[in-house]
C-alpha cells in the first residue's frame, strides 16, 4: 500500500508513477518533462490516498492542513467571504501564489487574480503539488511565493461514484457531496475521453449553535461585547458623546453606557454552500508524432454570508422637533444640549420656547417649524481676541448621528453565485525521439454576481424620520416613505411590513473575470551529454501569452455608499493587461555514476516578460525573472540539494483600477478616545498635543472629549488602487538535504531550509502603522508639532462624533494608501518524513510534515516598523502566525481495511500587545492587554470560566478514518473528525482581522464546530 502523504524528495520520476509510456508527464517547477531528471526544489505532495482518507469537500479544506500554509478565505470566513476560496503559502498573502491544473494557469475568481479552488474537481485529482518559493521563471508573475499544482487522472477508464455525507455531533451542518466519473480508452488505446459530473451542499452552522459563540465578547474586558450600533437607539449629543434611549422610549439613558448588540447568533461559523461541477478531458493520437487533446472545467457555486442586522451605523440624521414619535424627555435634551461648550457661555440649540413651539408644528411651512441637525457655521470669537478670521466659531445646530440596528429588517444576507468555465485545447509530439513540441490555447471565464439582501439604506433611514404625523412623511422624501419611530423600543407598532419594504432593496454586485492564454515550447535534449555524466543535457524553450480583463459593475446602491453597514461602496472598476513572455530552461547532469558523484545535476531558467496596461497614460514595464540551482548526491542514501530565484509578481488589475473608496479595518485602540465601546470611561480626556492631533484630524470642540473607540473593533479606513504601481521583487533561496537510507528500507527524510524576502511590495500600511506614524511609540504622548505632519492629517474622523467610524461619505478614517513600498520576508525549515514497515499482520507507515517558521515580517514603507508576527496574533497580523506545525499520519493496512489517524498540531502563539517590544509596533501600556481572568456575567454562558485572551497555547487535534474494502469494486470510508471535540481558544471579537477573528475565536485556525462523522462510499466497474 502506497504511502498517503508524500512530501520531499519530489524526483521527476514520482510523477510518472502510474502512468502509461505515452502520457503527459507533469513535473512541478519546470517545463521541462524528461522523468529521468531529479530537481534541485522541494515539493509537498497530498497524494491520492490522503484525499481519500480527509475526505474533504472543497481544495481549501485539504490545503489548510498542510504546514505553512496559512488558512485564507474558505468555508468559515463568515464576514469578508466573496463567495470564493484561497491558498494562502507561507503568510506572503493568497495573491502571492498560482494555482494550476496539470501545469496550466485558471481564469482567477476575481479582480485580484485569485483562482477560486471551490471550482477544482475532487474526484479526478490524483495529487497535489505544493512548491514552495519563487516559481516566476516556469509560471509567470504571481508565483512569487510558490504555486498549487492539481494533477488529475490521465487515461481513467471505468465508471466510477462517490457519496460522502458529513454530520456534526450536535446533529448541523450537514454536508453531502457526489461525484459520478465515466471515462473510456478507444482505438486501441490510441485515446482516452473522461466525463465527471458533480455536486455539493453545505448547510449553514451558527454561531449562536455553540456555546462559545452564542455571545459576542469584548476582547478587552471579556465580557458581554457586541456592537456600538444597538437597541434601542443611540444618539451624538454635542459636548456629551452619544447616549442610548431608555427601553420605554421616554427619556436618554444619562450615562455613556450602552447595552451593546450582540451579533454573534447571527453570523455562522460554516458558511452555506451548492456546488454543480463537470469535467471533460481527452485525448488522441492523431498519428506516431501527433497527439491532439483538450480539457473543459464548468462549475455553478452559490455562496451565502449571513451577519448580523443593518442598520444606521453613525449616519447623520435630521428630525423634526414635532416627529409624532419624539417624546418630551428626548425632545428638551435635543433642544438643550450645549452646542459650544468652547464657549463660558450656556449656548442651547433651541431655546425651552423655541423648542415648545416646534413641537406643534405641522409642515415645513410653519414658522415655529425646526429640525435638529439643520442648522449651519457661525462665527464666534471663543477665546476673546477679537479676531474670528482664523475659522473660530460654532454650528448652532449640528447634525445629530444615529447609531441603532435594524433587526426587525431581518440579517444582512449576500448569495454569490459564479458561473465559471476554463477551456484548453492544444497539439503536442515529437520533433525527434528526444524532443517535444506542444502548443495549447485557453480561455477562461468567471463571472459572479452578488446579491445583497437585508440591508437598510441610509437615505431611507434619513427620510423616515421626517415626518410630523405617523402615517405620512414630509414633502422631498422618497415614494413610498413611512414613518418609523425610532426612539421606541424594538419591533414597535412602527415597523409594519410597509416600513420594512421601505427601508431595504435588493442590490446587485456583477464581478466578470477573464484569462485568456497561449504558450508553445519545445522541450527535449539533443543527446549531448557532459563528459562525466550519463544523462544528456534537457532543455525548454517557449513563449507565452496572456490577457486579463476584469469588472465591477455596481447598482446605484451599492456603488453610492447607500448600504448601511456594508463598509462602504462598491464602485465600479473595469481594467485589463497582457503579458508577452519568452522562456527558457536547461537541465545540466554534470558528472553521474563517479566515486562521491553518483549524480551532480545543475539547472537554470530565465523568463522576459514585458506587460502593456490597458489604461490611457499608465506605464507599461518589463521584468525578467530567473533561476539557478543544483543537486549532489554523493551516495545513493543522500541527496544535498539547494535553489536560488529572483521572482517577480506585477500589480493585479484590483491593485490598478480600484478607485479610491472607504470601507472597514481592524482597530482596536484610538489614541483619542476616552470612552470604550460599551460607553465606559477609559482614559482622561485628550490634552496637549494629542488633544491637537485630534482635532487636526477632524474632531471639534464638541466632541473631542467623548470620542468612543471604533464599534466593534472596526475603524473606517480609506484606499484604493495606483496605476503607477510597478512590480514586486522577490528573491528566494532554498537548500536541504534527502536521507534514504539503504539500511533502513522505506525511509526517506528531507530537511529544507527555504528564505523568501520582498522588495518593493505591494502593500498598504496596518492599522496600527497608519496610527503610529501620527501618535509615534507612545500614543499617549506624540511628539510635538505631530498634529501638523502629513501622518496625522490623513486620518480624518467623523465630524459628528469625532470618531474613526461614521457615514464612509464623510469620514475617510484611516488613509491605508497602496504603493511599492513594502517589504515581506519569511524563512524556515521544512522537515519530511516518509516511513513504512511490514510488522506481520498488516503494513504500518507514518507520514509526517513539519514547518518551522523562523520569521514572517512586515514593513509597510522604508523607516517604519518591521512587524514579525511569528507567534503573535493581533488585528495586524490578521491571526495566530505558530512557530511550530506539523502534521503525522499513522496508517495500519490490513488485507481489506485501513486504519489512520491524522494528528496536526498548532504551535501556541499569544497576543501582539504582549511582544518585548510593544511600544514600536504601535501598543501602549494601557491598551496593549486583552482580557484575562474569570469571565463576567455579561459573557453569558460562559460565565464564571477562567480564560485568557492573551495567549493561545498550543492545539492538537486527531481526525481517525477506518476504510473497508468490502468488495473488489465497492469501498467505505468511515470518519471521525476533531477526534476529541477539542474547543477552540477565545480571545473575543477584537484580537485579530474582521475576515479572520470571528465567533470569538480564529475558526479558519481551529475548529470551531466540534466533532464530525463522515461515511463515504466509492463503487468502481
Amino acid at each position: 500500500m502506497s504511502v498517503a502523504l508524500v512530501s520531499a524528495p519530489a524526483y521527476a520520476q514520482d510523477a510518472a508513477e502510474g502512468t502509461t509510456s505515452n502520457s503527459e508527464i507533469v513535473v512541478t517547477g519546470t517545463l521541462i518533462r524528461n522523468p529521468n531528471l531529479e530537481q534541485s526544489t522541494p515539493v509537498n505532495v497530498i497524494g491520492a490516498e490522503e484525499i481519500d482518507y480527509q475526505q474533504a469537500n472543497v481544495a481549501e479544506e485539504l490545503l489548510r492542513e498542510l504546514p505553512g500554509v496559512t488558512p485564507s478565505i474558505g468555508s468559515a470566513v463568515n464576514n469578508g467571504n466573496g463567495g470564493a476560496s484561497f491558498v494562502n503559502l507561507r503568510n506572503l498573502g493568497s495573491n502571492r501564489n498560482v494555482v494550476l491544473i496539470d501545469g496550466v494557469r485558471l481564469a482567477p475568481a476575481e479582480l485580484n487574480g485569485r483562482f477560486d479552488l471551490n471550482n477544482i474537481p475532487l474526484a479526478l485529482i490524483e495529487r497535489v503539488d505544493v512548491l514552495t518559493g519563487g516559481a516566476s521563471t516556469t509560471y509567470g508573475a504571481d508565483a512569487v511565493s510558490g504555486v498549487v499544482n492539481f494533477i488529475t487522472k490521465r487515461d481513467f477508464a471505468g465508471i466510477e461514484a462517490n457519496l460522502s455525507n458529513q454530520l456534526t455531533e450536535q446533529g448541523d451542518g450537514h454536508t453531502l457531496r457526489a461525484d459520478v466519473t465515466i471515462g473510456a480508452n478507444f482505438d486501441d488505446g490510441r485515446g482516452n475521453a473522461v466525463f465527471s459530473v458533480g455536486y455539493q451542499q453545505s448547510d449553514p452552522i451558527y454561531q449562536g449553535a455553540r456555546e462559545h459563540g452564542l455571545f459576542a465578547l469584548s476582547s478587552a474586558s471579556g465580557g458581554g461585547g457586541g456592537s456600538g450600533t444597538s437597541v434601542p437607539s443611540r444618539f451624538s449629543l454635542p459636548g456629551m458623546g452619544t447616549r442610548q434611549v431608555n427601553a420605554d422610549g421616554t427619556a436618554f439613558n444619562p450615562t455613556t453606557a450602552f447595552l451593546p448588540f450582540n451579533f454573534n447568533p447571527f453570523n455562522v461559523y460554516q458558511t452555506p454552500f451548492e456546488r454543480f461541477n463537470m469535467y471533460g478531458a481527452a485525448h488522441y493520437e492523431v498519428s506516431d508524432a501527433v497527439e491532439v487533446y483538450t480539457r473543459g472545467l464548468f462549475s455553478k457555486n452559490t455562496v451565502s454570508t449571513i451577519i448580523a442586522p443593518s442598520g444606521a451605523f453613525g449616519i447623520g440624521v435630521n428630525i423634526p422637533l414635532s416627529n409624532p414619535f419624539l417624546a418630551p424627555g428626548l425632545r428638551n435634551t435635543f433642544c438643550g444640549v450645549d452646542v459650544n461648550p468652547s464657549a463660558t457661555v450656556y449656548t442651547p440649540r433651541f431655546t425651552q420656547a423655541e423648542c415648545d413651539a416646534a413641537a406643534l408644528a405641522t409642515s415645513r411651512d410653519d414658522p415655529n417649524y425646526r429640525e435638529i441637525g439643520a442648522g449651519g457655521f457661525v462665527a464666534f470669537d471663543v477665546n476673546g481676541d477679537g479676531d474670528i478670521a482664523d475659522g473660530e466659531g460654532y454650528n448652532p445646530n449640528p447634525q445629530t448621528s444615529l447609531f441603532r440596528r435594524a433587526t426587525e429588517v431581518g440579517p444582512r444576507i449576500s448569495e454569490y453565485t459564479t458561473n465559471y468555465f476554463d477551456y484548453r485545447v492544444g497539439a503536442r509530439g515529437g520533433i525527434t525521439d528526444s524532443i517535444n513540441w506542444d502548443v495549447f490555447g485557453t480561455y477562461g471565464e468567471t463571472e459572479n454576481i452578488q446579491q445583497i439582501q437585508g440591508y437598510t439604506l441610509n437615505s431611507r433611514v434619513r427620510d423616515s424620520f421626517l415626518a410630523t404625523n405617523a402615517t405620512t412623511c414630509l414633502d422631498g422624501t422618497a415614494a413610498g416613505c413611512v414613518p418609523i419611530n425610532w426612539f421606541g423600543p424594538e419591533g414597535n407598532a412602527s415597523w409594519t411590513p410597509g416600513a420594512v419594504d421601505f427601508l431595504n432593496e435588493v442590490s446587485t454586485v456583477r464581478t466578470k473575470v477573464s484569462l485568456a492564454q497561449a504558450r508553445a515550447t519545445i522541450d527535449g535534449d539533443f543527446g549531448v551529454v557532459s563528459p562525466l555524466g550519463s544523462d544528456p543535457i534537457a532543455f525548454a524553450v517557449g513563449g507565452e501569452y496572456r490577457e486579463y480583463a476584469a469588472s465591477q459593475a455596481s447598482d446605484t446602491l451599492a456603488a453610492g455608499g447607500d448600504l448601511g453597514g456594508a463598509g462602504g461602496a462598491a464602485p465600479n472598476i473595469d481594467g485589463g493587461f497582457s503579458v508577452y513572455e519568452a522562456i527558457g530552461e536547461i537541465i545540466i547532469p554534470l558528472v553521474q555514476d563517479r566515486p562521491f558523484f553518483e549524480d551532480l545535476t545543475i539547472e537554470g531558467g530565465i523568463r522576459y516578460s514585458d506587460y502593456k496596461v490597458d489604461a490611457p497614460g499608465s506605464p507599461s514595464f518589463s521584468t525578467t525573472t530567473w533561476k539557478v540551482g543544483g543537486s549532489w548526491t554523493p551516495v545513493s542514501d543522500i541527496k544535498i540539494r539547494g535553489n536560488y530565484a529572483r521572482a517577480v509578481r506585477a500589480p493585479n488589475i484590483a491593485e490598478l483600477f480600484s478607485p479610491v473608496n472607504t470601507g472597514l479595518t481592524n482597530l482596536q485602540d484610538d489614541p483619542c478616545a476616552t470612552f470604550n465601546d460599551a460607553g465606559a470611561r477609559i482614559r482622561p480626556n485628550p490634552t496637549g498635543e494629542l488633544r491637537a492631533i485630534c482635532l487636526a484630524q477632524g474632531a471639534t470642540g464638541g466632541n473631542v472629549d467623548a470620542i468612543a473607540q471604533p464599534i466593534a473593533g472596526q475603524a473606517n479606513a480609506t484606499g484604493g488602487g495606483n496605476l503607477n504601481l510597478g512590480p514586486e521583487v522577490g528573491k528566494t533561496w532554498t537548500v536541504g538535504v534527502v536521507l534514504q537510507p539503504s539500511f533502513v528500507p522505506r525511509l526517506s527524510l528531507s530537511v529544507d531550509y527555504y528564505s523568501i524576502k520582498i522588495t518593493g511590495a505591494i502593500t498598504s500600511p496596518t492599522p496600527g502603522d497608519a496610527i503610529t506614524a501620527c501618535f509615534g511609540a507612545d500614543p499617549s504622548n506624540p511628539s510635538a508639532g505631530a498634529s501638523a505632519t502629513d501622518a496625522c492629517t490623513a486620518i480624518q474622523r467623523d465630524p459628528l462624533t469625532g470618531g474613526l467610524n461614521g457615514d464612509p461619505n464623510t469620514t475617510p478614517g484611516l488613509f491605508l494608501t497602496t504603493s511599492n513600498l513594502g517589504r515581506l520576508e519569511t524563512s524556515g525549515i521544512d522537515v519530511a518524513l516518509n516511513y513504512s514497515h511490514d510488522v506481520g499482520f498488516a503494513n504500518l507507515s507514518f507520514a509526517g510534515s513539519v514547518n518551522w517558521t523562523e520569521k514572517s515580517t512586515f514593513q509597510s514603507a522604508p523607516g517604519g516598523f518591521n512587524r514579525d508576527c511569528v507567534g503573535y496574533y493581533s488585528a495586524n497580523c490578521g491571526q495566530p502566525i505558530p512557530e511550530w506545525q506539523w502534521s503525522l499520519r499513522t496508517t495500519l493496512a490490513f488485507d481489506n481495511a485501513d486504519v489512520s489517524l491524522l494528528w496536526r498540531h498548532i504551535g501556541g502563539t499569544k497576543y501582539e500587545g504582549l511582544a518585548g517590544d510593544f511600544a514600536a509596533r504601535g501598543f501602549d501600556e494601557d491598551s496593549r492587554f486583552l482580557f484575562e481572568g474569570t469571565l463576567p456575567a455579561s459573557a453569558g454562558t460562559l460565565a464564571g470560566q477562567q480564560e485568557d485572551f492573551n495567549t493561545i497555547g498550543s492545539f492538537d487535534y486527531f481526525d481517525l478514518t477506518t476504510r473497508f474494502h468490502v468488495l473488489e469494486n465497492l469501498t467505505l470510508t468511515l470518519g471521525v473528525q476533531n477526534l476529541f471535540d477539542k474547543k477552540p481558544p477565545l480571545v473575543g471579537g477584537e484580537a485579530g482581522s474582521t475576515t479572520f477573528n470571528s465567533g470569538n475565536t480564529f475558526p479558519s485556525t481551529y475548529d470551531s464546530i466540534g466533532r464530525r462523522y463522515v461515511a463515504a462510499a466509492r463503487i468502481r466497474f
